[in-house]
């Protein structure tokens, strides 16, 4: 199911980072799927943008693994947030294909 205009812009809120590099990668990610976006999609972007600064940005430049950093066991309105929507989105946030 995509999301609504409200959940969209919840999302975009919850999205906003203090660090400059990582603001690039979730503009870039917005503008190329925000028309599309799932209710999964929502939850792994929530579980990544609950990362701290400094290891979004080390998992988007790939210095580290998705699985050296602690993501939080995050509620979704399908269950708990699962590494498979992590992963999807953050392929997204890498710009790689999917």
């Amino acid at each position: 199911m995509l999301l609504d205009e409200r959940a969209l812009s919840k999302l975009k809120w919850r999205s906003r980072r203090g660090m400059l590099e990582n603001d690039l990668f979730v503009e870039r990610f917005f503008a190329r799927y925000e028309s599309c976006l799932t209710k999964d999609d929502e939850a792994g972007m929530y579980a990544l943008m609950d990362l701290s600064d400094n290891d979004l940005m080390d998992v988007l430049l790939s210095r580290k693994r998705l699985d050296e950093v602690e993501i939080r066991d995050l509620q979704s309105s399908n269950g708990l947030v699962t590494k498979a929507q992590v992963e999807n989105v953050l392929t997204m946030l890498m710009n790689k294909d999917i």
